[in-house]
């Protein structure tokens, strides 16, 4: 083993040690979990949007997401011309095990494939600063879906996987909590208007994030 080689290894080792030993202090202290209404009571018509189906999450899959809470509804825009599904998943604490499963993960088991990705950033009403969120285009066979994705916690909007475990550490250690949610919007596209799917789920997005805001743990 080179010199260089033997410090990078001492190096990461050093950093899992001390990511040990912080896990291990937080653990050994007390949790603050948030008190947090079902997603049941979430509203059903969002600015100009509307409920139109609760849609059951399947056991399996329950089973594997392990979530506190999970809320799987369609909503329709109001003259009925744009469907968005909406999917939220929280986690009271990532202590035990749980944590949000990655959709760029789970998309490709469900035999969606990614065909483009990059961030994207939506002016939402409440923040003074646009939020930044995942843009995915799917496809799966003929069809294909815009999908928008972010982590929710401690009044934070993250997009990236790292960043989200990160902040966990830190509110962690500072605030004793590790609760997370992660929110999913998935538009169809019509034909090849991935551009008239995007802006719908923008659209979608700026209507129902008040109602996100108010019902997950600042």
């Amino acid at each position: 083993m080179s010199i260089i080689g033997g410090k990078y290894a001492l190096t990461l080792s050093a950093l899992l040690f001390l990511q040990g030993g912080i896990y291990y202090g937080v653990a050994m202290r007390p949790e603050t979990i948030p008190l947090v209404a079902p997603l049941a009571d979430f509203p059903t018509q969002t600015g100009t949007w509307h409920m139109v189906k609760d849609v059951p999450i399947e056991k399996e899959v329950a089973d594997i997401l392990r979530a506190d809470d999970t809320l799987n509804r369609i909503y329709a825009s109001a003259d009925n011309s744009r469907a968005a599904f909406l999917f939220v998943a929280f986690f009271k604490t990532q202590r035990s095990g749980q944590a949000p499963h990655s959709p760029k993960n789970c998309l490709p088991g469900s035999g969606w494939e990614s065909v483009e990705s990059e961030p994207l950033s939506i002016t939402v009403p409440g923040r003074e600063q646009p939020i930044v969120t995942n843009r995915y285009v799917v496809a799966k066979g003929n069809d294909k879906s815009v999908v928008l994705y972010w982590y929710q916690s401690r009044n934070r909007i993250i997009a990236g996987e790292f960043e989200a475990k990160f902040w966990l550490i830190a509110d962690s250690i500072k605030f004793h909590r590790s609760d997370s949610s992660l929110v999913k919007v998935v538009v169809p596209v019509n034909g090849t208007d991935t551009e008239g799917a995007t802006k719908g789920a923008v659209e979608f997005v700026q209507s129902v994030f008040p109602a996100l805001a108010h019902q997950l743990p600042l």
